[in-house]
């Protein structure tokens, strides 16, 4: 009777660990996966709902609005320089913000937002939409692991005052920290954007008879 009720003890023991095991490394991993697979965007807004563009570095200050007129630039530089922007340069940082997503989101003191370098950010994007709503992202320092950027979106419009920091891709530091030259248009964008003129015509010379 005592070794049938030892095995039964190991049987249930066994059991127990084979559920630990199942919900840690199995379920957990499922979780994991449906979690990669559906990361969170951080804006929602479409590129053409975007009127204007204000970008805030450690070195520069500008504004970029959309260009009123159809025929091209795009995009306006409006300020510290009134020239026609770069829309290689605009394009490449409006796409992070229309499509860009969220690694994972992190629950944070206030206390803690100066250790992701979101106190003193390198950078923070303005953007307004043609509906008058503003949107704001603003990025920090990287990761332990040197892969995403700390982030905050929208930081003013937590009703609960939640400071939820944001892993979003390194790519916004390429996008933001240019030279004012970059962002302005150039003589070669300019003629790639303007249309093409027709090749002149050929006409062989009239054959002369003897």
């Amino acid at each position: 009777m005592k070794l049938q009720r030892t095995t039964l003890i190991l049987m249930l023991l066994a059991l127990g660990l084979g559920g630990i095991v199942y919900f840690v490394e199995i379920r957990g991993g499922i979780q994991s996966q449906e979690s990669q697979g559906n990361k969170p965007q951080i804006f929602s807004f479409a590129a053409d709902d975007v009127r204007s563009l204000n970008i805030k570095t450690n070195n520069l200050n500008i504004t970029i609005d959309r260009n009123t007129n159809p025929n091209p630039p795009k995009w306006l530089l409006k300020s510290p320089v009134s020239v026609p922007a770069s829309d290689a340069s605009v394009s490449f940082l409006m796409d992070l913000l229309v499509k860009g997503t969220s690694d994972r989101i992190i629950n944070a003191s206030s206390n803690q937002l100066n250790e992701f370098g979101l106190n003193q950010p390198q950078a923070t994007i303005e953007v307004k939409l043609k509906n008058q709503k503003t949107h704001s992202l603003i990025l920090g320092k990287s990761d332990f692991n040197d892969r995403f950027l700390y982030a905050q979106a929208n930081p003013g419009n937590k009703r609960d005052r939640k400071n939820e920091v944001l892993l979003v891709s390194k790519e916004f530091v390429n996008a933001v920290n240019r030279e004012l030259s970059e962002w302005q248009q150039t003589a070669d964008n300019q003629l790639q954007n303007s249309t093409p003129l027709p090749l002149p015509t050929f006409t062989p010379p009239t054959k002369v008879s003897p």
